[in-house]
């Protein structure tokens, strides 16, 4: 239809030519979809750096004191990410597994760490400049360097790819590439490295160091024999200093302390998880490298309690289909990084994860990933080699996430047998055990010795007590051993260097039938680790690009599941009138559980969305002159720049359904009609 219009209402983040005062108002439906193409500009970090510290989503702590490496302040859209990732990891894994939720103390008294071996391997290898003193990360300097050689390779054959800017105050951190030509088996020979790096120990990194001349980056001199520095943080509880203690690394301990609460808390049944949401601390020998390397942050633990002898998932039917990227030890071990898709069915099947419920959580970790907006072309599970792994583990795997800096542990998920709950009960004395009615008694027969105590001690005197303690720690081969010679009427045995003479008088040797109705056993324990600081840096490399058009206009293609901000209020005009519609629009979406903010600054509409992509807000609605008339409501999309129009409770309605997950940006174009930048108004 054709209509005259005595005013003419125009917002879009590009505003079209002048219009004529006649115009055509299209109210269709439509499959509406522009083409985006986010990868016209290559990745540029220090483009992403620049957006992330205009916005405020972290930044270094104390940084008017000059700031302290490995710590940062996480801003309004850096907290709100963060706790919209948390919100999502505990829908995901603590409701839907019904895991049973703990808050445990920071503070950890040394004789916990003590016990599970903190105190004596939770360390990293460092090396020392041999000159200046400065102090660097064993691995990360024989990685740092060969990569660079490597990229200085590349480059000089001609295959180097496209660089990117660096940031001059932060070009120290990163090793600068010289291009140089390596011969073809000294390029294999560091590739060989790199693939095998965390499986090499101190002494072999130091060998390593002083084979191919790995200096410090920094100033070009030499490193010394590489030292074990432990990470946690000593403290002292009380003001006497008597009681030393650590700041924990990891929430684990806090899970099995309690193991004997939980079981109770479950009515005494397993398998069942404890999940932690909290927050660790490590000394790192060097955080270089943001987010992914600091030392205090926050993760999520899982520890999954579950029976030695039976490591089936009652659910792992559900996700056996999913396929993961697995970079299994052997194919590391042959100094190679290549990943095969695998469906974890097939691996578990095969042996190449180690069972049922480890291979249930590693899918499970792979869904919640891609969920929060992992590219999933940039996710692999890495297995630990055998030098990296913990001696007590069965089976352990990392969820790494590539990013500018290469690959990164984001997720580990380990079985670690048994050990935790055992060594704890061997410290404590008590009994972390489950205990388990069986469905039918389990009857054996078995040797058992007899002593006659009385006559023993008359006899032996202090030998006495010897002597049972010997018989008692027999097998059952020794004791009918000992039954036949006793039979023959007398027997001897040795003891501390001496033989002592015993008689069917002193001792017996009986068969016995037992019953047993109770299975005692300390249960395994797989754990899924996460450090969430990590996962956010990645997600936010992973969801930027610039416009096609503008190389200046960054955009974070947050999903709205995580993204700060859900919905972006734009009233036209600052004029009285729009008050009423704003706060009726905002406290709509609130009660629909939906976060908005209103920007009504004087800018134009196309910088106020501009500056809002950059936030990573998904959807925008817009309240103009037609609005306070005909009570009209646009709405945007964050990625195409689309926009829809409908009646302001329409928008609401489907902006609600777009956030909550129910529909679609195409479900939405079928609902809403297409907004082609005017309205009507009188």
């Amino acid at each position: 239809m054709r209509v005259r219009f005595r005013a003419l209402q125009r917002h879009s983040a590009y505003f079209p030519p002048s219009l004529t005062r006649t115009h055509s108002v299209r109210f269709t439906h439509s499959n509406m979809s522009n083409e985006v193409n986010k990868s016209a500009h290559p990745f540029d970090k220090s483009r992403l750096d620049a957006l992330l510290n205009r916005r405020f989503f972290y930044a270094p702590a104390f940084e008017i004191y000059g700031g302290v490496a490995g710590l940062y302040d996480y801003g309004p859209p850096g907290s709100s990410l963060q706790a919209n990732i948390i919100a999502e990891w505990r829908k995901h894994f603590i409701i839907e597994d019904h895991m049973l939720e703990l808050d445990t103390t920071i503070m950890t008294p040394a004789p916990v760490f003590e016990t599970s071996g903190h105190v004596a391997r939770f360390a990293d290898w460092m090396v020392k400049d041999t000159k200046t003193g400065d102090v660097l990360r064993a691995d990360h300097l024989v990685k740092n360097v060969l990569e660079a050689r490597l990229a200085g390779d590349r480059e000089a054959r001609g295959l180097a790819a496209q660089t990117q800017k660096v940031d001059e105050k932060k070009s120290k951190k990163k090793v600068k590439s010289v291009a140089v030509q390596l011969a073809d088996e000294k390029v294999k020979e560091y590739e060989t490295i790199l693939a095998q790096l965390d499986n090499f120990s101190g002494p072999e990194i130091g060998e390593l160091c002083r084979k191919h001349d790995l200096r410090n980056p920094d100033t070009d001199n030499e490193v010394g024999e590489p030292q074990e520095f432990n990470l946690m943080f000593a403290s002292s509880i009380g003001p006497t200093g008597q009681h030393p203690g650590y700041l924990r690394p990891e929430t684990a301990q806090g899970h099995f302390l309690n193991f004997s609460r939980l079981l109770e808390f479950n009515n005494g049944r397993i398998p069942f998880a404890s999940a932690q949401i909290g927050r660790s601390f490590r000394n790192e020998i060097s955080p270089r490298a943001g987010l992914l390397r600091v030392r205090e942050f926050t993760m999520g633990e899982i520890e999954h309690y579950v029976d030695p002898a039976d490591k089936r998932h009652d659910h792992f039917h559900e996700v056996r289909h999913i396929v993961l990227s697995l970079l299994d030890r052997h194919v590391q071990t042959a100094g190679s990084t290549s990943v095969t898709p695998m469906s974890i069915g097939e691996a578990v099947d095969r042996g190449i994860v180690a069972n049922e419920t480890l291979g249930y959580f590693l899918a499970r970790i792979n869904l919640f990933l891609i969920n929060l907006g992992i590219n999933p072309k940039r996710l692999r599970f890495r297995q630990h080699m055998a030098n990296e792994m913990a001696h007590y583990a069965a089976d352990c795997w990392d969820a790494e996430i590539e990013n500018s800096t290469g690959w990164t542990e984001c997720v580990g998920c380990a079985d670690r047998s048994a050990y935790d709950l055992t060594v704890h009960s061997a410290r404590t004395g008590q009994s972390l055990v489950v205990r388990q009615a069986l469905k039918e008694p389990i009857i054996t027969e078995k040797e058992v010795p007899e002593f006659n105590k009385k006559a023993l001690g008359k006899t032996l005197g202090r030998d006495a007590g010897l002597v049972q303690k010997i018989v008692g720690e027999m097998d059952e081969a020794q004791l009918l051993k000992l039954k036949g010679e006793l039979s023959q009427g007398l027997t001897k045995i040795s003891a501390e260097g001496k033989e002592i003479t015993l008689t069917p008088e002193l001792i017996s040797i009986e068969r016995k039938t037992f019953k047993q109705s109770i299975r005692e056993f300390i249960p395994n324990v797989i754990e899924p680790s996460f450090g969430f600081g990590r996962i956010l840096y990645t997600l936010l490399e992973h969801s930027f690009w610039c416009r096609e058009q503008d190389a200046e206009r960054g955009v974070l293609s947050l999903p709205p599941v995580v993204a700060p901000t859900k919905v972006l209020i734009v009233p036209l005009s600052a004029k009285e009138e729009f008050d009423p519609l704003v706060q009726e629009v905002s406290t709509k979406l609130r009660k629909a559980g939906i976060f908005s903010r209103v920007d009504d600054s004087n800018t134009s509409i196309g910088k106020r969305y501009a500056r809002n992509d950059e936030l990573g807000t998904p959807f925008g609605v817009t309240l103009d002159f037609a609005s306070v008339q005909n009570r009209t409501m646009t709405l945007r999309e964050r990625d195409t720049t689309d926009q829809l129009i409908g009646s302001i409770d329409d928008v609401i309605a489907v902006v609600t359904d777009l956030v909550q997950g129910g529909m679609n940006w195409a479900d939405a174009c079928q609902r809403l009609a297409v907004y082609d930048g005017v309205q009507a108004v009188d």
